[in-house]
């Protein structure tokens, strides 16, 4: 009996020691080899718990652990990445993910993790989760299959590819700079678009658990790289359409500043374009996500196409992103203007060609606003003070 207890006690401390998010007390209770797939009275495991709670270090651990991090005992058939969306924490969700967590559960009214994190707005963890693809859907294809004499993927790119689909960031310009990034990758563009084009047709005949999101992204990477590989091509011929200017900018300023060229109206003409002959060229016409786009497609080609494989945002958020390849959050201020962000001085590089067409007038706008006399606090309050009296 006492031993019994014993057994309890120990369990509950567990559970007491991730709710006060005790990291080095978790360590202690578990140096004498606990079980960690143990469950409350709510049916939930230390690891859901953890994955709610959003402690990293906590879920780390336990998953070194051996946690099972497809449980779903609970009542409500949750698993822990269920809960690490719910809570908000993308690192959490990759962590699980990289564990072999199943992002295609679903709870008892039909919701997956990522679709419930959207639901409380955490749109960080709904990219992740869209975004994940287990490294073994690409170590096939670094093999030869059936008949062929050579893998259609050289082996040693599986890191750099591996890293490449699984970037959330998926604006045209974030590819190509990733493109050149990705060791080895700007030297098989052949060999990567036609992997691609084999992936995103996989994904659409995976049955019952076909995955329209990933079957488009793939598609759409191959697609840029296509356009890459066009003008490779043309700086390499004789086109009588590109410039001088043209012949010596390396691919990556040159698909930028196609990108990046904005219209009188100040819309990004050619990405529209661009972004909007992908989606028509979609294959699968037939797939839900497909007639979706096509639908949605004005005014934002760009908007659409993130949305649609990034997950929508339920409301607009006030986030910065970089003018030259959308990164949110970027660090970095043009020196001059203090107005357009950037990444880094690359980013910064690659759109200096179209903004500092435009960094003066912002220069003299921003001038002209700080220069506007400002009204004084005390002759405000005389004001308001006299009103009051009388």
């Amino acid at each position: 009996m006492s031993e019994i207890k014993s057994q309890e006690q120990s369990e509950k401390e567990i559970f007491e020691a991730i709710d006060k998010n005790d990291v080095v007390l978790l360590k202690s209770l578990l140096s004498e080899k606990q079980n960690v797939n143990i469950v409350d009275e709510n049916s939930m495991t230390p690891l859901q718990h953890a994955c709610y709670k959003g402690n990293k270090e906590i879920v780390q651990l336990l998953l070194d652990q051996g946690a099972d991090v497809n449980c779903s005992e609970h009542q409500h058939n949750y698993t822990a990445l269920h809960f690490a969306g719910l809570s908000g924490n993308s690192d959490i969700c990759l962590a699980l993910l990289l564990a072999g967590a199943k992002s295609s559960e679903t709870n008892t009214v039909g919701r997956t993790a990522a679709q419930m994190a959207a639901f409380v707005g955490h749109h960080d963890c709904v990219a992740i989760i869209n975004n994940y693809i287990p490294k073994s859907d690409v170590e096939c294809y670094t093999k030869p299959q059936g008949l062929q004499t050579a893998p259609l993927l050289p082996p040693f790119l599986i890191e750099s590819f591996h890293k490449f689909i699984m970037q959330v960031n998926i604006h045209p310009v974030k590819i190509v700079i990733n493109v050149y990034k990705f060791v080895g990758l700007s030297d098989h563009l052949p060999e990567i678009k036609n992997v691609l084009e084999l992936m995103s047709e996989k994904e659409m005949k995976r049955g019952s658990e076909m995955n329209e999101v990933m079957s488009f992204k793939f598609y759409y990477l191959a697609y840029t790289i296509g356009e890459i590989i066009k003008i490779r091509q043309r700086q390499t011929g004789s086109k009588k359409d590109e410039t001088e200017e043209d012949k010596k900018l390396d691919v990556t300023e040159l698909f930028t500043r196609k990108l990046l060229k904005s219209g009188k109206d100040g819309q990004l003409e050619f990405m529209d374009r661009f972004l909007i002959e992908c989606v028509r060229e979609f294959p699968f016409r037939e797939s839900t996500l497909f007639r979706q786009m096509r639908v949605k497609i004005p005014p934002s080609a760009l908007s659409v196409v993130v949305s649609a494989i990034n997950g929508q945002r339920g409301f607009v958020d006030n986030v910065s992103a970089c003018n030259t390849c959308g990164e949110e959050k970027p660090a970095k201020k043009c020196s001059k203007c203090k107005i357009v962000q950037y990444c880094d001085r690359n980013c910064q590089r690659l759109h200096w060609h179209w903004h500092k067409k435009a960094c003066n007038r912002l220069c003299q706008g921003l001038a002209e606003s700080e220069s506007q006399v400002k009204p004084d606090a005390a002759e405000l309050s005389a004001e308001l003070h006299n009103l009051l009296v009388k």
